[in-house]
C-alpha cells in the first residue's frame, strides 16, 4: 500500500466522522480524496450554463460530478459558481472522463489557485447538495463534510428548516416527486416481498414514506459489512430522487446514499 493511499484513507476516515458516520467504505472501492483522482485536462472557463455546468473555450460541456441543485435555488448556484469560475484556468479530476448522455464531461473542477473542487465550495455556501455516483468513499466523505458545515450553520438552501425533509411527513416529500431531496427519520421495520427489500418509516404503507433497495444490490450492502435489517429502529438519512409509488418512496441505487447520524 502507497503512503498515498494510507493518506487517503486517513483523511477520508474523518470525513466520514464530521459528516456522521456515513455508510460508504466498501472493499474495493478506490479510496482517494478528491485532489487525489486522476488528472483529466485543463481549460478556461468561457461560460457558465447553470450551476453545476459550464463551458470551456475550447468547446467541451463540464458538468461538476457528485453534486445536486435545489431547483429554487438554481439562479443563487449559477451566479456562485460564475464567480468562483468564470474566466479562470481549472484542471479536471475524475476517474472517468466519458461524456454522459448530453455530451458533458463529468469532472471534479478545481481552480488555479486552489485545492478544494469547486463542489466543496458550492457545498459550504450551501449552494448544492451531495448527489450519487461517487464511487470514490474519500472524496464522499470529503463533499458530505462540507455539505455538513452548510448544514450546522444554515447557510445558503440550509437556512430553510425544510431543508432537510422528515421522514414522517410523506404529504409533504410527495411534493418532491421527481426531485433530488434528503430525507431523515427512524425505520419502523424492514419488510422484504419479491426482489425488493423495504425499509418502511411508517405503519400505512400505502401512504408513508419507504426506501426501496432491490436484492440485486444487496452484494455492496454485504461489502461494506451492512445488513439493511440492522437499520430498523435506526435513525437514518436518505438522499435520492423521490418517486411516486402508492406512497412517497426513493430507491437506492448505492450505499452512499445510506447515511446514519452519528454512528461511529
Amino acid at each position: 500500500m502507497t503512503a498515498t493511499t494510507n493518506n487517503a484513507r486517513g483523511r477520508g476516515g474523518l470525513a466520514a466522522m464530521v459528516s456522521g458516520g456515513v455508510l460508504l467504505f466498501v472493499p474495493g472501492v478506490l479510496f482517494a480524496g478528491c485532489p487525489d483522482l486522476p488528472r483529466q485536462g485543463e481549460g478556461v472557463v468561457a461560460a457558465i450554463d447553470d450551476g453545476r455546468s459550464l463551458r470551456l473555450q475550447d468547446g467541451r460541456e463540464i458538468r461538476l460530478a457528485g453534486i445536486e441543485l435545489e431547483l429554487s435555488r438554481q439562479a443563487e448556484a449559477k451566479a456562485a459558481l460564475a464567480s468562483l469560475a468564470s474566466g479562470r484556468v481549472i484542471t479536471l479530476r475524475g476517474v472517468d472522463d466519458a461524456p454522459d448522455r448530453y455530451g458533458r464531461q463529468p469532472a471534479f473542477v478545481f481552480t488555479d489557485d486552489e485545492t478544494r473542487p469547486l463542489q466543496i465550495r458550492l457545498l459550504e455556501a450551501g449552494h448544492a447538495l451531495v448527489g450519487t455516483g461517487i464511487a470514490q468513499a474519500d472524496c464522499r466523505g470529503e463533499l458530505l463534510a462540507a455539505e455538513s458545515s452548510a448544514k450546522i450553520a444554515r447557510r445558503g438552501l440550509w437556512a430553510e428548516p425544510s431543508a432537510l425533509k422528515n421522514a414522517g411527513n410523506p404529504g409533504d416529500i410527495m411534493s418532491r416527486v421527481g426531485r433530488f431531496t434528503v430525507i431523515e427519520g427512524r425505520v419502523l421495520s424492514v419488510r422484504e416481498a419479491g426482489g425488493t427489500i423495504y425499509l418502511n418509516f411508517g405503519r400505512r404503507w400505502t401512504q408513508d414514506f419507504a426506501v426501496t433497495i432491490s436484492r440485486r444490490i444487496l452484494g455492496s450492502f454485504e461489502a461494506a459489512g451492512i445488513a439493511p435489517k440492522s437499520l430498523e429502529n435506526k435513525r437514518i438519512r436518505v438522499r435520492g430522487w423521490v418517486e411516486r409509488r402508492s406512497g412517497p418512496q426513493i430507491r437506492i441505487r448505492e450505499v452512499g446514499q445510506i447515511e446514519v447520524p452519528g454512528a461511529p
